[in-house]
């Protein structure tokens, strides 16, 4: 455990040192990994799926705010579709621009959150994000949750459905919309997704805010436990066809990744956990402290030996 700490105290320090070059690689990597893979879901528009560009509008986000890599997206995603479906194009765009609305008004802090939530779909962890966000968040960050979770699904919908739409050539322009829209209106399994999701961020933040000992390790099992179980019953009563074994390694994986996450970001040592009580004029207080774990890097020592002792000690020698 000490050589854990020790490894994080090196990099947090590292990072501090050198955020300046850090960030803009991280967010480089990030934009590059999502339109990627954008690409590779909804390639439909061949002048955008180079690497090339892919590679350029990268190196532009690495110095850009974070919300332009989600504008940067969502205009790469509009493009694909346009050259596939005018339809759905618009039907996208429109729901984008609600999801911006909600996002900018309730919890515009957490664009990360709407970047990977797509990203860790495609990597079969998405339950890792409602638990991080319940950590770290507020509440609010249910609301970016719930983006991300319709931002992926709208293109996941238009991908497997992509042979049917294409297949209504010869339908008229609003039979297409009434398609597409019925097919986004009518995912139960993005809504049921998105209430387990959102009932898991304000579970696990209710939780890992009580004055109790590992508040935080009990939070993110009870948020497990609570995602799975609304899941469940959601495919109970809908029949979204959740696969058990997927969903339980899912979130054991994710329990894994956001105990990492807790080890970065609160990390305690409860055996040395002091209560403390004041007060004042108006007020009792009673507090209850419990120290943070950090450790300090071992300092390396450096014997030198001198030259002129040794020959002192060589002529010694040599006289005997």
């Amino acid at each position: 455990m000490t050589t854990l700490l020790v490894a994080k105290q090196v990099m947090m320090t590292l990072y501090s040192k050198y955020e300046v070059y850090i960030a803009p690689l991280l967010k480089f990597i990030l934009a590059f990994i999502v339109l990627q893979l954008i690409n590779a879901r909804v390639g439909y528009m061949g002048s955008i799926d180079k690497i090339t560009i892919v590679l350029i509008v990268a190196l532009m986000c690495s110095f850009m705010p974070m919300n332009f890599i989600v504008v940067v997206s969502a205009v790469f995603i509009l493009l694909h579709l346009y050259a596939f479906s005018l339809e759905c194009a618009a039907v996208v765009g429109v729901g984008f621009l609600l999801m911006f609305l909600l996002y900018l008004r309730f919890s515009p802090k957490d664009t990360l959150v709407v970047v990977l939530m797509p990203v860790c779909f495609v990597l079969k962890i998405p339950y890792v994000i409602p638990l991080a966000m319940g950590l770290v968040g507020t509440p609010a960050s249910a609301v970016s949750v719930a983006c991300g979770v319709m931002a992926y699904y709208m293109i996941h919908y238009v991908a497997q459905n992509a042979s049917a739409i294409a297949a209504m050539v010869d339908e008229e322009t609003a039979a297409k919309f009434r398609f597409i829209i019925d097919g986004l209106l009518n995912n139960k399994e993005m809504v049921i997704t998105i209430a387990a999701f959102a009932i898991t961020v304000v579970m696990v933040y209710l939780i890992r805010r009580l004055s109790v000992d590992y508040a935080w390790t009990i939070a993110m099992v009870a948020g497990v436990v609570v995602n799975i179980m609304v899941l469940l019953i959601g495919d109970l009563m809908f029949d979204t066809n959740v696969s058990l074994p997927g969903l339980i390694l899912g979130h054991i994986v994710a329990l894994l990744l956001t105990a990492v996450l807790q080890f970065f970001v609160f990390h305690v040592d409860y055996s040395r956990t002091e209560k403390v009580q004041f007060e004042d004029d108006e007020y009792y207080y009673y507090v209850k402290a419990v120290p943070k774990v950090v450790v300090s890097r071992p300092q390396k020592k450096v014997k030198q030996i001198s030259s002129q002792k040794s020959k002192t000690v060589q002529k010694t020698k040599n006289n005997h």
